[in-house]
């Protein structure tokens, strides 16, 4: 384990942490129909990607990459907010790798995610 993953506190809340996990949890209602239908997989990251756009309905194309931005967009702002929040803003990327594997643990049966082989079906 390294020292960012022992001493920070991952679950630290401020007002910007906390709205972009709400931004988030919004989002996910509308992510989740893709991710179970293998669209959009988890990146080794921390990020999601569009991993299958043919799973994609040509009319959704442009909503789904919108919402995929977004989503990034957060995801790479709540990393940056929780390594800042813990006094240690270079402790971001150590943040990014420790949450991308909990993404990973926590996706339904059925979600694919990146591993050191490419794209893997949980």
């Amino acid at each position: 384990m390294t020292q960012a993953q022992a001493a920070a506190d991952l679950e630290i809340n401020t007002p910007a942490i906390s709205g972009i996990k709400n931004s988030m949890q919004t989002r996910h209602a509308q992510l989740s129909g893709f991710y179970a239908s293998g669209a959009v997989g988890f990146t080794r990251d921390g990020l999601v990607a569009v991993r299958d756009a043919n799973a994609v309905p040509l009319a959704q194309r442009q909503g789904v990459n919108a919402l995929v931005s977004a989503e990034n967009n957060d995801r790479n702002a709540l990393y940056r907010e929780i390594a800042t929040a813990n006094s240690h803003p270079e402790w971001e990327a150590e943040v990014r790798s420790t949450f991308a594997q909990r993404w990973i643990q926590k996706a339904q049966s059925g979600w694919y995610y990146q591993d050191g082989s490419g794209w893997v079906k949980k």
